[in-house]
């Protein structure tokens, strides 16, 4: 083997071990990033159920002809 292709194989190896270690942490940080997102995404849909209901109620406040008797009063 000559020195120029010894040279050669090294930078190759080096240049692909970069590489493929780069790959792999991408890899484990998505993963960590994926797990995070499952309990977030549960904690935001426990969040979004609680507004809804609250929405709710809102409307049921708002359509409710004794609200509307009040505003009409307090207009007065």
């Amino acid at each position: 083997m000559s020195g120029t292709t010894m040279v050669f194989l090294i930078v190759l190896i080096c240049v692909g071990s970069g590489i493929i270690s780069e790959i792999y942490k991408r890899r484990l940080e998505f993963k960590k990033m994926d797990s995070h997102s499952k309990e977030e995404r549960e904690q935001l849909q426990s969040e979004i159920n609680a507004l809804k209901s609250r929405i709710a109620t809102l409307e049921q406040i708002v359509t409710d002809e004794g609200y509307q008797v009040k505003k009409d009063i307090n207009r007065l």
